[in-house]
């Protein structure tokens, strides 16, 4: 699909559109598989994603803010970022590098919408945008017309191309969301307002559960800025929480032996273990259980 000269490339959500860049933006005419970097702290998935088919044109390279090497490179920009939640461009911007910049995130339920987003490779899931994770779709938007193309192949030959069933679900329940955005006399929230809504109100209970927590952990601040889609400042809600505990202890470790909280610790992000990922997606349920064992750690640490 065309687009004032962006290309629109849908697949079996952003993980195969994920795959099929790295095989578009390589060579095989390289000497070497091009290296694949990303900023730490980085999406966990990234290197096990970049490593799995062992792949002769492409590897995966580590962190992105100690890349010095005088080789091609493919960056991945994940902005807003996971697992940390914060805006983010390209680190290393040297000669002959590549960027995919996933955009998972940037969706104004969990950040401010500050301009409209224009990279040469972009990746969108529809699980992120509106919490439809089962139907499996995700879209690329390219400008360069080879790397579409090469895109376009690389799905049909993994996977025969994507569901008809999952695309026209998808068209259906986008087509609602924009009709309700545009309908300037509807009364009721729009999905994203809900959103908004709802995650400002989680980010003010976990941030009262952290004021009181003594100092066991912390959490990242975020600026305020303009969001051109709701007309207001505002900061960041970000889809996960990246806690930090005092330092010596290992976060994952900590909320897990002592209040039986499973997260994702920072070493999977290519960070130290005093970070852990925490979800803010959950059911209500879960996410009322969530602060209350949060709440419990307080008072049962000491530091050691």
């Amino acid at each position: 699909m065309v687009d004032d000269d962006r290309f629109i490339v849908v697949g079996n959500g952003s993980t195969q559109l994920f795959h099929a860049l790295l095989y578009a933006l390589s060579s095989p005419d390289l000497p070497e598989p091009i290296n694949v970097v990303a900023a730490a702290p980085f999406y966990s998935s990234y290197p096990e994603e970049t490593k799995f088919l062992q792949s002769k044109l492409y590897k995966w390279a580590g962190d992105a803010n100690c890349y010095d090497k005088d080789e091609p490179y493919i960056e991945v920009v994940t902005s807003p970022n996971n697992p940390d939640g914060s805006i983010r461009g390209t680190m290393v911007n040297r000669e002959g590098g590549k960027a995919i910049h996933d955009l998972a995130y940037y969706w104004p339920q969990y950040a401010p919408i500050t301009s409209k987003a224009d990279h040469n490779a972009m990746l969108f899931t529809f699980s992120k945008a509106t919490g439809h994770a089962g139907t499996r779709i995700g879209w690329a938007i390219v400008k360069d017309k080879v790397i579409a193309a090469k895109m376009v192949k690389f799905i049909e030959v993994s996977s025969i191309g994507v569901s008809r069933e999952a695309q026209l679900r998808a068209a259906k329940i986008l087509g609602v969301i924009a009709d309700d955005c545009r309908n300037a006399d509807h009364k009721g929230e729009n999905l994203f307002q809900y959103g908004r809504r709802l995650m400002s109100e989680r980010w003010g209970k976990l941030r009262e559960v952290g004021m009181k927590s003594n100092g066991v952990f912390s959490l990242p601040k975020y600026p305020r800025d303009y969001c051109k889609f709701t007309g207001e400042y505002t900061d960041s809600k970000p889809a996960f929480a990246w806690l930090k505990s005092k330092e010596g202890l290992n976060c994952e470790n900590l909320l897990r032996d002592k209040s039986k909280i499973i997260t994702r610790g920072g070493p999977s992000f290519g960070v130290d273990s005093t970070y852990t990922r925490v979800s803010m997606l959950s059911r209500d349920v879960e996410f009322e259980l969530l602060l209350e064992r949060l709440a419990a750690i307080k008072g049962t640490v000491n530091g050691n």
